[in-house]
């Protein structure tokens, strides 16, 4: 990959003196396309189920908590990203080579690079604010409300969109010789800002994230292992560690997935001649990275009852509305918000626990 090529370019990696390396064997242009294609599908099925979950729970006039914000722009920034795989995979099959203009070079390649960078910084809202349910659950009811949560929310999607200028302005097309073009970050000076955007978007969306959100954990481990709790107050310290044990999950996804494709990102600035070893494993960390976007809803839904109670009352709504229960600090990541549904004989009563979703993470633009 030439210096300031897009993450999307597949073709065998370009040294930096010229030479090119061993071009992929010719089962490569099979396997990864149809493993992109089973990610794709999966995610967006895994994305759409959460999204439609959480709207139909809002018109069965179910009162949105701060998990349901999280919950919904989580899964539309995974969506977002998914949605351009079709883009990813014809390039694979055509080697490389972009076939769908300018404009569309420079979308793809910023929501590609926003998604990620939104994913990241909405993981570490998400952390922060277990931290204020599980330390400070009293102090931080007036604070932990859906009307700030969706201001954050927005903050973190401008912030992101900031954060990517850089891509919106040299994302476009690079002539090869064989007369055919690619989609890439066409940098002022490849040689030298490559390094720079690459350290950029690796602290940015990696390094940083990952040190405040194990601080922030550790933090909350320690107040919990610590912590001597009224019996009264037991089953709610059991719930808060059920949701808070689900950010953890969701959290270690994410880093995992995405650590092999920024370790690769960092090694490559001091490879001038990338193997067919270094290209095998360069694709891999990419479709580990997609398949975070696969994994989050799926995992939520294996690890969260509460979930799939509410994916069935919006398959199967209730005849009446939803009621909200009057639980104190009923903004929190723990309370009960229990929905009502009429039997011809009987009333019975569902009790859904707030819980985290899903995040992802997209694949960067800052490859050689």
């Amino acid at each position: 990959m030439a210096p300031g090529n897009s993450s999307r370019n597949f073709s065998a990696p370009e040294a930096r003196n010229g030479s090119v390396a061993e071009k992929p064997a010719p089962h490569t242009n099979v396997i990864m396309p149809s493993l992109f294609s089973i990610i794709c599908f999966l995610g967006i099925v895994g994305n759409l189920i959460v999204i439609y979950t959480i709207v139909k729970k809002k018109k069965l006039r179910c009162k949105q908590t701060v998990p349901d914000i999280f919950i919904f722009n989580l899964s539309i920034v995974d969506l977002l990203f998914l949605l351009g795989m079709p883009f990813l995979i014809h390039q694979l099959l055509g080697n490389g080579s972009w076939y769908f203009g300018a404009p569309l070079c420079t979308i793809i390649t910023a929501l590609d690079t926003n998604s990620q960078i939104t994913s990241t910084n909405i993981l570490t809202v998400m952390t922060l604010d277990r931290y204020l349910a599980t330390v400070h659950p009293l102090k931080s009811t007036y604070v932990r409300t859906p009307c700030v949560a969706a201001l954050v929310i927005c903050l973190v999607w401008l912030l992101s969109f900031l954060t990517i200028i850089p891509v919106w302005m040299y994302a476009g097309l690079m002539p090869l010789e064989d007369g055919t073009v690619r989609c890439a970050l066409l940098l002022p000076n490849p040689e030298t800002d490559i390094y720079w955007f690459t350290l950029y978007q690796f602290m940015l969306a990696f390094a940083v994230p990952l040190v405040i959100i194990c601080v922030v954990y550790f933090k909350i481990l320690q107040h919990m292992a610590t912590t001597v709790v009224p019996l009264p107050q037991r089953s709610l310290r059991v719930r808060t560690k059920k949701v808070t044990r689900m950010a953890v999950a969701i959290c270690s996804a994410f880093f995992i997935c995405w650590a092999p494709f920024y370790i690769l990102q960092l090694v490559h600035l001091g490879i001038d001649t990338p193997s067919m070893a270094f290209f095998y494993a360069y694709n891999f960390a990419i479709s580990l990275g997609y398949a975070n976007s696969c994994l989050n809803p799926f995992l939520y839904i294996a690890l969260s009852e509460t979930f799939k109670r509410q994916f069935l009352v919006a398959i199967r709504p209730a005849k009446e509305p939803c009621r909200n229960s009057s639980s104190a600090n009923n903004n929190s990541m723990t309370e009960a918000s229990v929905c009502l549904k009429l039997a011809p004989e009987s009333t019975q009563q569902t009790q859904f626990l707030e819980d985290f979703s899903p995040r992802s993470l997209p694949v960067t633009v800052a490859v050689h």
